[in-house]
């Protein structure tokens, strides 16, 4: 069962920012690696709240909404919302600073994430289909 079209277009590019990371891992490029995961977690929380008609202007707004509206009633892992905080905090680092310490540990780690994140909503978002 195939999801709407803005909802398929969103996992898409999650999708896709998946694979720019690995490059970009392989590459050596830890900075940009890290903003492509985190930006392929925030598409997926983007569609999760599209899917609820909500939408906001500002990622803080993105990851709070996702944690009340997602987590607090049990819909989604906790720790789904800790991985999209962490990838934040990272790629805040990553965008902003020089010198970010970000080594290649530290992407691999979140490319899991990541990779689980997607898998997830992605999972979430066929059973909401199929139940309308």
């Amino acid at each position: 069962m195939s999801l709407p079209d803005p909802l398929a277009v969103m996992l898409e590019k999650a999708r896709r920012y998946l694979d720019s990371a690995i490059v970009l891992r392989l590459r050596g490029d830890y900075d940009s690696a890290v903003s492509r995961l985190y930006y392929a977690m925030f598409y997926c929380a983007e569609a999760l709240l599209r899917v609820r008609g909500l939408s906001y202007s500002s990622h803080k707004g993105v990851i709070s909404a996702f944690a009340r509206y997602f987590v607090k009633p049990n819909l989604l892992p906790k720790e789904l919302h800790q991985w999209l905080r962490e990838a934040f905090r990272d790629r805040q680092l990553s965008d902003y600073e020089f010198a970010t310490g970000i080594t290649e540990a530290t992407v691999l780690d979140l490319e899991a994430k990541a990779a689980q994140f997607v898998q997830m909503t992605e999972e979430f978002l066929q059973r909401e289909h199929r139940s309308d």
